[in-house]
């Protein structure tokens, strides 16, 4: 039944290609956004999508319904769809543009995998192919990968199979397949395939007449690829143990997407035998349709660009007219220069991260009183660092994905007692989250855990993080490779931070406010705290930084190094609820001018977020709003506790005096910028190739989980079951794993919260130093030039667009960007 056939170095290296066109998604505890296409950003934004349309149908474009029902409201401009029809050489004079773009146009086909081609023939009575598929190999990968206790590894606990092994082993054990699927002998079949994976490989590629030599765009690249898009949500988690987890030196190093599609690979040899010698009609039919999709690819490809050509022009229309009301808004306020005379010192100055729930409460302080001075600083406060608890062998990074953390942070001491209840705690949190889901707690534990959650619902409290019940002292420790640094070190460390934070003339009271959300029964919890911090709140990081900055010996060495710190200036960590909008200092009892001060400006951010939250709060008295949403906050059945970072369209990276008076309405990222304080632009390059790359993979996330909740998003959160402790979940108890945002946090039950459009960027610098940048990096020049983002010079009240090589101002004359 099976053929000789060896892998060719250019077949193995089309399969590896095709596992790094996943993009990684992180795990529940260390949950943070991510571009589910960012492996695709070396090409257009237009090619990829037309491209996963035709491989798995995957929508990166909202309806033509909705955009023309936004036309009609007046959210789409006339002119904004000119100029979109114009960007893809449409004729825009035609009287009947609107009309032209409104024709549906649907594209009858898809590539199909080889179980898909089989389901067209397989009885109604029986198990689906591809659904089978999904389900088993979904299964296996849970149990696989379930660090806790991994069920399926009978014969030791310490022996290391790869992927693609331990399945073959364990499938040809099952005799519950040929039953489930009505199959006879179906064992027969997975015990004829090598136990090699590369034999394998050769096997199907032999077999399926998948053997090009040429990688791209050869069939085998089609199908590969396909396959893996077909279990994206285990794809993608692979591909963050490939990427990103920090493996024992020891462990093997196994390229787990790889070996996920070779077990695909697999499956669909499989069923191409299994049907070619038990229904050779059903087989040739299928044989005659894999061979004609194959020859037309390409054609395929072109059908879905040309059948989507519409959905992109309004999706660019709606884009610029999003944009366009933006730029009214940025233009419309002088910015109020003041002298050195005239400045009042401020008596507040408090630092924010760029989250956009951010901006929301930071106008509402600032409008408590003129001497408050915020700023907009990445969240994780510039410390590359990751937190170990003491006494315990947990850690955790407390900074982005995109980062490697080079310092331990340990707090100098701990409580015994609530460090032994935490590990008692972690044991019981483990079993109620292992792979077969939580179902089988809560039928174990009968009536008293029914008790529980009757006692949740009437008397709710707030649930926070075991790890940050741990009550990290304030006295720290920092080690890195195993040494303590040195208060120069320290200093080093700091000064840096400074520099980039952009504080000139220092107040007596410096809040740094981090953030987190408190939420309960949330499996998702640290997709809303802080993506800086790795999913993780911001106070081990403002703690850090505070007493860094408020150590006596660093502090002398910092003004040494011309930091200019008045003694007075005492630097307090402070935290920020996204949730109830309260603002929480640590270690520091501000004072009554203060507290009048934070309470105001949690009143009036309430009563904004009511607006989107519940309206019927709006207009009742400032404290029952306050008391609603600390009911919501502790609510362990509330599906939406918060609207996260919903609606988020821009990111800016100016002075914050020139934002001061503007109501952003929660949209914008804000990071503060002094291009004056930046002659060599060095952090102005910081700030483009790191939080600018962070925001879009926060815009794109939330965009694509809108567009196509299905594959990039994680469904019904009433449904969802955790998977392997903090793998993931399961939309119910089994299919693929699901990753991305639930609709819960995108739609309120009548319309989305999010609208998807592409992040557009804004910077106040010079256009030739901005220019430079992108010209330098790579990646960051293919979101730019590959219409992944928008980026815009903001200046000296003008607002210019960099797109390939070129600036433009707003009327669309061009001109050649120097250097």
């Amino acid at each position: 039944m099976t053929t000789s056939a060896t892998l060719l170095p250019e077949q193995k290296a089309c399969l590896i290609k095709a596992a790094t066109k996943i993009a990684p998604s992180w795990p529940l505890d260390k949950l943070i956004a991510v571009n589910p296409l960012w492996s695709h950003i070396a090409q257009s934004f237009d090619h990829t999508s037309d491209e996963l349309s035709a491989l798995a149908g995957i929508k990166t474009h909202l309806s033509l319904d909705t955009y023309l029902a936004w036309f009609q409201q007046g959210r789409i401009q006339q002119a904004a769809l000119h100029q979109a029809a114009e960007h893809y050489q449409l004729d825009t004079s035609a009287d009947d543009l609107v009309s032209q773009l409104s024709q549906a146009t649907n594209v009858s086909s898809q590539w199909r995998n080889i179980a898909d081609l089989a389901d067209q023939y397989r009885p109604a009575n029986k198990m689906s192919w591809h659904d089978e598929i999904t389900h088993q190999v979904s299964q296996f990968c849970a149990a696989h990968y379930q660090e806790q206790s991994p069920t399926l590894r009978q014969k030791s606990a310490n022996q290391d199979l790869d992927l693609y092994a331990h399945w073959r082993e364990i499938t040809i054990e099952d005799k519950g397949l040929s039953i489930l699927m009505g199959e006879a002998n179906l064992s027969d079949y997975f015990r004829a395939l090598p136990s090699n994976q590369d034999d394998m490989s050769a096997l199907v590629i032999h077999d399926l007449s998948l053997n090009h030599l040429a990688c791209e765009n050869s069939t085998l690249d089609f199908y590969a690829h396909a396959l893996l898009l077909d279990i994206n949500g285990w794809s993608s988690y692979l591909a963050y143990l490939n990427d990103f987890a920090h493996q024992a030196p020891e462990a093997p190093n196994e390229n787990h997407v790889a070996s996920l599609l070779a077990i695909k690979m697999a499956w669909g040899w499989v069923v191409w035998c299994y049907l070619k010698d038990t229904n050779n009609a059903t087989f040739k039919a299928i044989e005659r349709q894999w061979q004609q999709q194959s020859q037309h690819r390409m054609a395929l490809i072109e059908q879905h660009q040309a059948a989507h050509l519409s959905l992109k022009v309004w999706a660019m229309a709606f884009e610029l007219s999003e944009q366009n009301a933006l730029h009214r808004t940025l233009l419309s306020i002088p910015v109020q220069k003041t002298s050195s005379a005239q400045k009042t010192p401020p008596a507040l100055q408090a630092v924010f991260c760029i989250d956009v729930r951010s901006e929301v409460f930071r106008r509402a302080l600032e409008a408590q009183s003129h001497a408050i001075q915020t700023f907009g600083f990445a969240g994780f406060f510039g410390l590359p660092i990751e937190y170990r608890a003491k006494d315990s062998q947990f850690t955790r990074p407390q900074l982005p994905g995109l980062l490697q953390a080079s310092i331990t942070v340990t707090e100098t001491e701990s409580d015994d007692q609530q460090v032994h209840h935490q590990q008692q705690e972690a044991r019981w949190h483990r079993w109620g989250h292992a792979a077969p889901a939580s179902f089988s707690m809560v039928e174990s534990m009968g009536w008293w855990y029914a008790f529980k959650m009757f006692k949740q619902t009437l008397f709710s409290k707030q649930q926070a993080n075991p790890v940050n019940r741990l009550a990290p002292n304030t006295a720290w420790t920092l080690q890195q490779k195993g040494r303590t640094l040195s208060p120069q070190d320290k200093a080093d460390l700091a000064m840096g931070i400074l520099t980039n934070m952009g504080i000139q003339d220092y107040a007596d009271t410096v809040l740094l406010v981090g953030h987190g959300s408190q939420t309960s029964n949330n499996l998702h919890a640290a997709g809303l705290e802080c993506g800086a911090c790795g999913g993780q709140s911001g106070e081990v990081n403002v703690k850090v930084l505070a007493s860094l900055l408020n150590d006596p010996q660093v502090r002398v060495l910092l003004n040494h190094m011309e930091a200019n710190i008045p003694a007075t200036t005492q630097f307090v960590a402070a935290m920020h609820n996204t949730t109830t909008d309260q603002l929480t200092c640590y270690d520091h009892q501000p004072n009554a001018a203060f507290s009048g001060w934070f309470e105001q400006a949690m009143y009036a951010a309430q009563k904004e977020r009511a607006l989107l939250l519940d309206p019927t709060l709006v207009d009742v008295s400032n404290k029952t709003r306050h008391k609603a949403f600390l009911q919501r906050a502790n609510d362990w059945s509330q599906v939406r506790p918060e609207w996260g970072l919903a609606n988020n369209h821009s990111f800016i990276i100016a002075p914050r005096e020139k934002t001061r008076s503007m109501n952003l309405h929660g949209r914008s990222f804000l990071h503060d910028y002094q291009a004056k304080q930046d002659p060599d632009f060095a952090t102005l390059e910081k700030l483009i190739t790191a939080p600018m790359l962070v925001a879009h993979w926060i815009n794109m996330q939330y965009n694509l989980s809108v567009t196509d909740n299905f594959k990039f998003g994680s469904g019904d959160k009433v449904l969802h079951n955790a998977v392997g402790g903090n793998i993931g979940v399961f939309e119910g108890n089994g299919g693929d794993l699901r990753i991305g945002l639930s609709k819960q946090s995108l739609h309120d039950g009548e319309r989305w919260m999010h609208t998807p459009v592409r992040l557009a960027v804004y910077i106040d610098a010079p256009q030739q130093a901005i220019a430079d940048i992108i010209a330098k990096h790579e990646l960051v020049r293919h979101l730019v030039d590959n219409d992944w983002l928008y980026l815009y010079q903001w200046q000296d009240q003008t607002l210019s667009r960099y797109y390939q090589g070129h600036w433009s101002n707003e009327q669309g004359h061009w001109s050649n960007a120097q250097g």
